[in-house]
């Protein structure tokens, strides 16, 4: 059964997880595990250029759904090599360091498809010259760059791994020795580059062991200069890609992310964000390259995927393939690397080992549809005082579901891929949860800013008196327990008449219900009260009553609105100290003004009629200003 298992998936590529990338192809190497790969276009033909265990084998993917063998270039045997370009030509490294081809492997590509192994016009091997005549035996990764013609090999036998420079500008085919970047960075094997990119005289270094990366300016390969460094989010820092002012990396480790940094300013590096393929499944990230603002990853048991990195503050996964079908999360098997630079803008990506517990490779085909995910931003704050909140909870509710969470200016961004209208809930602890629709289209931003209201906290009450449709009211709570449960003592009223702490409530102005009544009272934290009415009927059923109230302190000024639900008028009630202005302003529920606002002259009680009709239906909230004190209270337009 196991066998039957086995070849269904082989045959049957789409049952893996993908958006928007299409199957196209695959090559097995047989009994021959798979390292990083390259590619390689002459005219319209296009190639493979794949790393295996015994050496680097071109395959011709021209027809994407059937690959075809052209030459295997032996080397070394090894689990590691890399394959880069330059030109018309190939350069391979690995850490195998007996067999053929030890060294730097060097492919003229310009005689494809008739490579002859045994040409040395058309493959031969450089072991160094000038000071390091005939010393380089092995490299773990290199990279060119091509804006100044330089060959950087990283990792090698010579000078503890740091990264050695080789001129291709005389002639790529027989490069010679330019310099090493001879970096004195403090901590075991923190000089060690494992990986880096290059481009116009500054490298962009990979310190797998020390954790971080460094800036380096290689005008003078004699004696490169460090200008940064900077540790990255897993400090296990082992590729480095880098798009305009922006550089991503990778951290080889579990439970790992591709992560973008602002350079622009080599004195401030800034953290941008950072994204995980399968977030709680510990997956491990290898190898980004970055095309068209996108950064294609290989993500070894995850596959491969794509992120729009458009907005590198904001990185959105808007595509992936997963190569591998023994699961997710850590381990070092699947897809080691993904080449995403074709013209014909297919993506070739080599599997390790094709199933677990196999020894074949495999190469993939695959042509990616590249879309732009849909961007949500914004700044939370407290509506009282327009404070950024951090910390508060941005979530997209919809499914797919997307979760952020505000930073300490109260600045979130988040996105996903899939388009139309979402809902979004935006929540703090202490704070109201607020929710609304929103309208996502991909590659477009949208702006939501959100100013919470506070939540009523328990608070202990000296003095207290509450309005009641017309009335004076002395209120209690109905029961002992309800008591005991509220978290704070009543001790004596306004008048100096003594609480009852449980059974018929105490009424002055004759009364106002044949019933009982109990109460709550909260807190905010900025020092407002508030308190609700509840009425409870002869079964002991209780109701909030359409009536809210807050007030500052104890001699401040209060509102009361009644009822909370208004549909042409709300009523309020103010109250206050003494006599003065106020002045009266309605909000929505995010803090934007709706332009309805009053100054009005009060001998400490006012009431005020608010015309509603024309607002939209749904949550609003009234604050009242008096010597430089403020109450709010909110209300629902039906």
């Amino acid at each position: 059964m196991r066998f039957i298992t086995l070849l269904f998936l082989l045959i049957c590529p789409n049952l893996f997880s993908q958006t928007n990338v299409t199957f196209r192809g695959s090559y097995t190497f047989t009994n021959n595990e798979l390292a990083n790969l390259w590619g390689y276009a002459n005219g319209t033909s296009e190639y493979a250029l794949v790393g295996n265990q015994t050496g680097m084998t071109i395959i011709n993917v021209t027809d994407p759904a059937n690959p075809t063998f052209v030459v295997h270039i032996p080397g070394p045997t090894s689990d590691w090599r890399e394959v880069k370009t330059f030109g018309n030509y190939a350069y391979v490294v690995t850490e195998g360091t007996t067999g053929t081809n030890v060294g730097l492997t060097i492919v003229n590509l310009s005689f494809l498809p008739n490579i002859n192994v045994n040409n040395t016009a058309h493959v031969h091997t450089y072991r160094g010259d000038g000071v390091i005549n005939n010393q380089f035996n092995k490299a773990h990764a290199l990279q060119v760059d091509e804006s100044t013609g330089y060959l950087y090999l990283y990792g090698s036998n010579l000078n503890g791994g740091r990264p050695l420079i080789l001129n291709l500008n005389t002639d790529p085919y027989n490069p010679t020795y330019a310099g090493y970047v001879n970096t004195a960075f403090t901590g075991s094997n923190a000089n060690y580059v494992h990986d880096g990119y290059a481009d116009g005289n500054l490298l962009y270094a990979g310190h797998i062991y020390g954790g971080f990366f460094s800036i380096i300016n290689t005008t003078n390969k004699s004696n490169p200069t460090v200008v940064a460094t900077q540790s990255t989010p897993n400090l296990f820092t082992h590729n480095t890609w880098l798009n305009g002012t922006t550089l991503f990396t990778t951290d080889e480790t579990s439970n790992s992310y591709l992560a973008a940094y602002n350079i622009s300013n080599t004195d401030n590096i800034r953290l941008l964000d950072k994204i995980q393929s399968n977030p709680g499944s510990s997956s491990i990230v290898h190898n980004t390259h970055i095309r068209n603002n996108y950064a294609i990853t290989s993500w070894y048991k995850d596959g491969f995927t794509i992120v729009d990195v458009a907005r590198p503050d904001n990185l959105v996964q808007v595509g992936n393939y997963d190569t591998y079908p023994g699961g997710s999360g850590n381990g070092f098997f699947g897809c080691w690397g993904v080449y995403p630079y074709l013209p014909s803008g297919n993506i070739i990506a080599s599997n390790i080992n094709d199933v677990p517990s196999s020894s074949n490779g495999k190469l993939f085909v695959l042509t990616p549809t590249y879309v732009r995910g849909c961007y949500l931003e914004g700044t939370i704050t407290d509506a009282s005082n327009g404070n950024p909140l951090n910390g508060a909870s941005i979530q997209i509710t919809t499914a797919p579901t997307v979760s952020e969470t505000s930073n300490s200016s109260g600045v979130y961004k988040m996105g996903r891929l899939n388009n139309g209208t979402v809902s979004v809930s935006v929540s703090k602890t202490n704070y109201q949860t607020y929710t609304t629709n929103v309208n996502l289209a991909n590659g477009t931003l949208i702006t939501l800013n959100v100013a919470l209201q506070s939540l009523v906290l328990p608070v202990e009450l000296i003095d207290f008196q509450a309005i009641a449709l017309e009335k004076d009211a002395l209120l209690n709570w109905s029961t002992a327990s309800e008591r005991n449960n509220a978290g704070f003592e009543i001790q004596h009223s306004a008048d100096g008449i003594a609480w009852q702490t449980e059974g018929f409530v105490a009424a002055r102005n004759d009364g106002i219900y044949p019933a009982n009544y109990s109460f709550e009272v909260k807190y905010l934290a900025n020092g407002v009260h508030f308190f609700r009415l509840r009425q409870v009927d002869e079964d002991g059923n209780s109701n909030f009553s359409n009536m809210e109230s807050v007030r500052i302190g104890q001699t401040g000024i209060s509102t009361l609105i009644t009822p909370t639900l208004a549909r042409e008028n709300c009523d309020l009630r103010i109250q206050s100290p003494g006599a003065g202005k106020v002045q009266v302003e309605v909000f929505h529920a995010d803090g934007r003004p709706t332009g309805l606002h009053w100054t009005q002259e009060t001998s400490g009680e006012t009431a005020l009629s608010i015309p509603v009709q024309d607002l939209p239906v749904g949550t609003y909230f009234v604050r009242v200003e008096m010597q430089g004190e403020s109450a709010t209270a909110s209300f629902s337009k039906m």
